[in-house]
């Protein structure tokens, strides 16, 4: 076969494996979501039909899927970059099939097949807080703030004890399920801590919830980077839309604090936490998990 791809040959459907398809042990049931790097699907174990979620690497600027289910580069330019791709993707299943705690997602196996990898988690039920802040679903509120983000930071506290960054907190990659508890995905950003100097590292960018820091080659990422994605999730929810991007508030910082803008609409401390959380420079922002967690701690109020 040509390793020439023309994208009109290949029908539409075979971007997603088909339901019934057997990979390794378990068989797909139905796509549940999928962006520019990957696909992830609802599966069932076929040794006791166990519901799970499997996340397929599946870059589409770079790779196609063939007849037979075989990802393939597009052309010999773009096998470089799959292959560099693919390898941290199967990097990032090993550290978070290592990252045990209730609010951060499980991966229970990960495997190759079809020239591409695999992630296997367990499935939860719930929503992202995108659809839910879209939606309207729940009232945005001192609870509500407080339960979710209390045992998100408990899960970040985690990661960073581990040495490592999420670097894409955003209402997108969090999962509320019932009770408000909070479920951190998609670790595709993830990095060391500290960055070894002569690493060059990949910039994963979301305008309105990453630092100034994630836009500069010079200066330094730490859990301030992650509190800051924290602190602009936070004030998300109450204006239900992202916060002006560090870059413009870098230059020109419009962004009325959060103790005057929504005084109305949480207690003076949350609204306190979520400044200092979003502070411009990482100097100003808490610099652990801890701090911002002490802040938000119902005993002090």
């Amino acid at each position: 076969m040509s390793e020439h791809y023309d994208p009109e040959t290949y029908s539409q459907e075979w971007n997603y494996l088909q339901t019934g398809t057997i990979i390794d042990q378990y068989m797909i049931e139905r796509e549940l979501a999928h962006g520019g790097f990957s696909s992830v699907y609802l599966a069932r174990q076929l040794k006791d039909q166990v519901q799970v979620a499997i996340k397929e690497y599946l870059p589409r600027k770079l790779a196609h899927r063939t007849w037979n289910n075989v990802v393939t580069p597009h052309n010999e330019e773009n096998r470089k970059l799959f292959m560099r791709g693919r390898a941290l993707f199967f990097e990032e299943a090993k550290v978070l099939a290592d990252l045990k705690h209730p609010n951060i997602v499980d991966v229970i196996n990960f495997f190759q097949a079809n020239d591409t990898v695999y992630m296997v988690m367990t499935y939860d039920y719930g929503l992202t807080l995108d659809k839910i802040l879209k939606k309207k679903l729940v009232k945005i509120d001192e609870t509500f703030i407080r339960t979710v983000f209390t045992h998100l930071l408990a899960g970040v506290a985690l990661i960073h004890q581990k040495n490592l960054l999420h670097l894409d907190i955003k209402p997108a990659n969090i999962l509320i399920r019932t009770g408000f508890d909070p479920l951190l995905l998609d670790f595709g950003a993830i990095e060391q801590y500290p960055i070894p100097k002569k690493f060059k590292r990949t910039k994963v960018l979301t305008k309105g919830f990453s630092p100034i820091e994630q836009y500069s080659n010079t200066i330094q990422l730490g859990p301030w980077s992650d509190i800051y994605a924290i602190g602009a999730t936070m004030r998300a929810c109450v204006e239900a839309k992202p916060p002006i991007p560090a870059p413009e508030r870098n230059q020109q910082d419009k962004l009325t604090p959060a103790v005057k803008a929504l005084k109305n609409k949480l207690p003076r401390y949350l609204l306190e936490a979520i400044d200092w959380a979003m502070a411009v420079h990482p100097a100003e922002r808490p610099n652990s998990v801890q701090q911002l967690m002490d802040v938000l701690n119902p005993t002090n109020h």
